[in-house]
């Protein structure tokens, strides 16, 4: 995939993953706006990076709709989403405290991403080559005891992209999945110091190599995450269910 020439927007960019594709994205020329909920971060890295940015909340119906409206007044151009939206917060089944976290979560990393992509479809289509890029995880195929309502959240951003690949054939609009691993970002507490994750920078510096290696790409995949992605093709469901759930 070219990534010289692009016009992409990323909500929730601030940090960890979307901030690290951010920067190399620009850095190969792409015209990068960013999205946040924060608007003095907003304000820190647009001084820092030089971003175009916009106050995005995908929790907000209202908010979707604004932040796509200024993006594309401000960047007609625009031609590739990728849709960042997620949190991952550790939950069980068995306490009371389990529902709430579990809406959270759908709201954010299930809602969000289907807000965004319903918010920019109409103008994606108009662009001669566009991308929709989605951004799901390992645990979508095997899933981390602690994590159901995330596990599930990423399952569904799976197949969801997968179907609407299938209903963008033979438009201008190429629909790929992130599939991230373990990766040391902010995303739960004291990830940064996980010695079995990726550092963020070697992610970022291999996916982008990924997208530049790929004309057509439908999935990218580090290969940190390839055993877990495949591990029931290949037959080895239960003794990576197993590696990932160490003692139980």
């Amino acid at each position: 995939m070219d990534i010289s020439t692009r016009t992409v927007f990323i909500p929730g960019a601030t940090s960890g993953i979307g901030l690290a594709l951010a920067q190399r994205l620009q850095a190969a020329g792409s015209t990068v706006v960013i999205g946040g909920r924060r608007t003095a971060l907003l304000d820190q890295l647009a001084e820092e990076h030089g971003f175009a940015t916009v106050r995005i909340d995908t929790a907000d119906p209202a908010s979707v709709r604004t932040a796509r409206d200024q993006v594309i007044a401000r960047h007609p151009e625009l031609d590739t989403l990728i849709a960042m939206a997620g949190i991952m917060v550790a939950e069980d089944i068995r306490t009371p405290e389990f529902l709430a976290t579990a809406e959270d979560t759908v709201i954010t990393n299930v809602l969000g991403p289907i807000r965004l992509v319903a918010a920019f479809t109409e103008h994606l289509q108009t662009r001669p080559e566009a991308a929709i890029v989605t951004v799901s995880s390992g645990l979508a195929h095997t899933p981390l005891a602690a994590f159901p309502s995330y596990n599930g959240s990423k399952a569904f951003i799976h197949q969801f992209t997968e179907t609407i690949r299938l209903q963008f054939a033979g438009s201008s609009v190429r629909v790929v999945e992130l599939v991230p691993p373990g990766v040391r970002t902010e995303l739960t507490p004291g990830q940064t110091e996980f010695e079995g994750f990726l550092p963020l920078d070697a992610f970022a510096d291999e996916v982008i190599a990924l997208l530049r290696a790929q004309p057509d790409p439908t999935e990218i995949l580090v290969e940190a995450v390839k055993p877990m992605r495949f591990a029931e093709v290949n037959g080895a469901y239960d003794q990576m269910v197993a590696a990932v759930n160490p003692g139980l």
